[in-house]
């Protein structure tokens, strides 16, 4: 009698134990988002609870931070030891990344659907010197979006299709009374300004480095600063840009206090939303405008990749994570805020329904892509052009003086 019970206790031990054990030995990793523009952090989190329930063997940690804290919250984790097994990485960061090992070089994972399905132009967010360190992830420029209303009620028939005509509009609108500062532009102290003045650079025919030497001081560069502080000290541009990121010229557009704004893919569809935006509805979106006789439109590459660091202890399951998050079924699903890597994407009806517009001016923009200069010493050439910006606004520097002083601080 006494063994029978025995036996059936220690079963129920063992039943019990059984039940409570986890069905899979759990893998976990961390990844490091941004918490501002493109997917929102919903979006993020959704995306990833997609992927833990096909993967129940892998659990992810998120972590949000704001893009200014991105590069060197990755950085630091590094010399601490590792801390990120993915991370999300800025166009401008591949050299640097890869000159540092802080990621992992993951060109002999890319198959070929992935070679020929995704757009080339994105593929260069992940490369350096012909190596690739993550998938692309999001594919982003910045684009001209106005208030229709506004230009209606201006007579003005047809967004600006140059810098010139910009600014032209602009004053009309002001002349009219409908609006005291019609242009809202991220020209803080922030790589915000930097990705601005590139869309200018690009617009005016310039360049940042020549043969390893600095030449934005010069040509096109000079221009596109010249432009951004005629343009502020006009009056047309809100003097509060000088302080704006992203997110407050969006919520200064949707308040219908800008006609015009420069900013991402994901303020045509957060603005078109009734609950949060006074404009809802007359939101027009273009290619950001040209310069008549050198350009016809302008565009910043300003798309991001995941990547794998290389103190990742768990690099394989880290490369499952990236291929779902960046796969052509997840990104046609959260098309909204960021528009796919995937070329077939942009003839799929849910992709482009309701925001037809907006992909009309993604097919514009996104070929003519420029981008920030690629070197290791992009941090310093970033910091260096961000004070030149911020002292001509100012009237502290001459656009020419100030950009002469860049280039001597930009470690070129």
């Amino acid at each position: 009698m006494l063994k029978s019970v025995t036996t059936a206790l220690l079963g129920a031990t063992l039943l019990a134990a059984a039940l409570s054990a986890p069905a899979h030995a759990q893998t976990k990793i961390n990844a490091l988002f941004m918490a501002q523009a493109a997917y929102s952090e919903a979006d993020v989190r959704a995306m990833t609870e997609s992927f833990t329930k096909a993967n129940p063997d892998i659990s992810v940690n998120l972590e949000f931070v704001p893009y200014e804290g991105l590069h060197d919250k990755t950085v630091l984790a590094q010399g601490s030891g590792g801390g990120y097994d993915v991370v999300l990485f800025d166009v401008i960061w591949p050299a640097e990344y890869a000159t540092n090992k802080v990621l992992l070089d993951v060109s002999d994972k890319i198959t070929p659907e992935m070679k020929s399905g995704v757009l080339p132009g994105a593929w260069t967010t992940v490369e350096y010197e012909g190596k690739r360190y993550g998938l692309p992830w999001i594919l982003d420029t910045k684009y001209l979006f106005y208030n229709k209303e506004i230009l209606q009620k201006a007579g003005i028939a047809n967004p600006p299709k140059t810098w010139a005509e910009l600014s032209e509009q602009a004053k009309i609108i002001k002349d009219k009374g409908l609006l005291s500062t019609p242009i809202a532009w991220s020209w803080s102290q922030a790589e915000a300004a930097i990705c601005d003045y590139t869309t200018l650079v690009s617009a005016y025919g310039g360049s940042f480095i020549k043969d390893g030497k600095p030449v934005f001081q010069t040509g096109g560069g000079l221009d596109a600063l010249n432009y951004m502080v005629e343009s502020y000290k006009s009056g047309l541009t809100n003097p509060n840009s000088k302080e704006f990121l992203e997110e407050d010229v969006r919520r200064v557009f949707q308040n219908g206090e800008a006609a015009f704004a420069l900013n991402w893919t994901y303020m045509y569809n957060m603005a078109n939303n009734p609950k949060d935006s006074k404009v809802a509805g007359k939101v027009g979106v273009v290619p950001a405008p040209g310069v008549e006789g050198k350009s016809t439109v302008s565009a910043v590459n300003g798309s991001m990749g995941l990547g794998i660091t290389s103190t990742s202890k768990q690099p394989n399951e880290a490369w499952k994570y990236i291929t779902f998050m960046t796969s052509q079924a997840t990104q046609n699903q959260y098309a909204k805020l960021s528009l796919p890597i995937w070329a077939s994407s942009y003839d799929d009806p849910a992709v482009s329904k309701g925001q037809e517009e907006l992909i009309a001016a993604a097919k514009a923009g996104l070929a003519a892509m420029y981008p920030r200069p690629t070197t290791p010493k992009y941090q310093e050439l970033s910091t260096a052009l961000q004070q030149a910006v911020q002292e001509s606004l100012l009237g502290q520097e001459a656009p020419e003086a100030a950009l002469k002083t860049a280039a001597e601080n930009s470690g070129l």
